[in-house]
């Protein structure tokens, strides 16, 4: 009797074992242990051992069996599964829990698909490449807005004023001592740069063509996020108080705020603009919702008005009044 019970013990344990060892996990239908002939309560330096052991039997160049590729690689995914605190953990969960077949296939397969690297590795060099790409681009619209007023008749020869009277090149000396001393490409070059630094000085760009600062960059407008989430929230409450509850008249610096944003500029994009355009603006008193609506149903009007003054409207509309584009028909007579 106790043989019979002693044998249905090992048979129970045997197909017990067997549902646990899953081709396609892990180490396939063996098991990582017995691969690498150690215990489960092995550390990892008895790990190290073993496989140290088997890697020098069954390496393929030092070994001469038929099969020591096979084993090889298989030592070498037992030790890479029970090296990893992790995965020897979830692999030992497995074992002690084999009816938890479709977790454990999710647990191995989201691990093996999961880059390894850090994902916060990777939001650093990216934000950090769109930062540089950000400056970059601001950097390059600011070049085109200088070219662009070196280029301009006004502005150069405002700067050109500006040079000769303060003397800031050093050919406007009439020494023959200046003058061999630099070619007229040098000279030239010189002009260029001093005109330049003048011109930056002189104008002030505002707008998406201004001169980049460290606060354009993506890494800087993070880093600063939460302060200016803290003003704005202040400044919405204040806003609140002021002018829902107090129902205080707005100052000039609400009216400009509301026209344009009424408008749908940005602020960027108002304080680059002239002061008359800006005096233009709130003239109309635009701030007001019925004003606002008025003055972009008066623009509605212009532009269709301009548009069908325009010459190539005016063909368009005798081209559709003669049909149009030609139309295709597949329908049988």
């Amino acid at each position: 009797m106790m043989n019979i019970l002693a044998t249905l013990i090992l048979l129970v344990t045997q197909v017990h074992q067997s549902q646990c060892f899953v081709e396609g996990l892990y180490c396939g239908e063996e098991s990582c242990y017995d691969v690498l002939q150690v215990s489960r309560d092995a550390s990892r330096s008895d790990l190290s051992k073993a496989y140290r052991k088997l890697a020098k039997l069954y390496h393929p160049d030092v070994s001469k069996h038929e099969d020591a590729d096979i084993k090889f690689r298989k030592v070498a995914t037992a030790y890479e599964i029970l090296r990893d605190d992790e995965q020897r953990k979830d692999y030992d969960y497995m074992l002690d829990n084999p009816e938890e077949a479709y977790y454990h296939y999710y647990k191995y397969y989201k691990r093996r698909l999961t880059p390894k690297v850090d994902v916060r590795i990777v939001v650093a060099v990216t934000i950090t490449i769109i930062s540089i790409l950000q400056y970059l681009q601001k950097r390059h619209r600011y070049e085109e807005a200088i070219n662009y007023a070196m280029q301009n008749p006004k502005f150069r020869n405002q700067a050109m004023q500006v040079i000769h009277q303060e003397g800031l090149l050093s050919s406007n000396i009439n020494t023959k001592k200046n003058k061999n001393k630099k070619s007229k490409d040098e000279r030239k070059q010189e002009e260029e740069r001093v005109l330049r630094e003048i011109v930056e000085d002189s104008i002030d760009i505002k707008g998406g063509y201004s001169k980049p600062t460290y606060q354009d960059v993506l890494w800087i407008q993070l880093v600063v996020l939460p302060f200016y989430l803290v003003v704005y929230v202040k400044w919405l409450l204040r806003w609140i108080w002021k002018f829902w509850f107090l129902k205080l008249e707005y100052g000039m610096e609400e009216k400009e705020y509301l026209t344009y944003k009424g408008l749908g500029f940005t602020q960027q994009y108002w304080e680059a603009l002239d002061k008359y355009s800006k005096e233009n603006y709130l003239s109309r008193d635009l701030w007001k919702k019925e004003n606002l609506e008025s003055y972009k149903l008066e623009l509605e009007q212009e532009y269709r008005v301009k548009l069908a003054e325009s010459g190539r409207h005016k063909m368009w509309r005798r081209y559709m009044k003669k049909g149009g584009p030609g139309q295709m028909s597949f329908a049988e007579d």
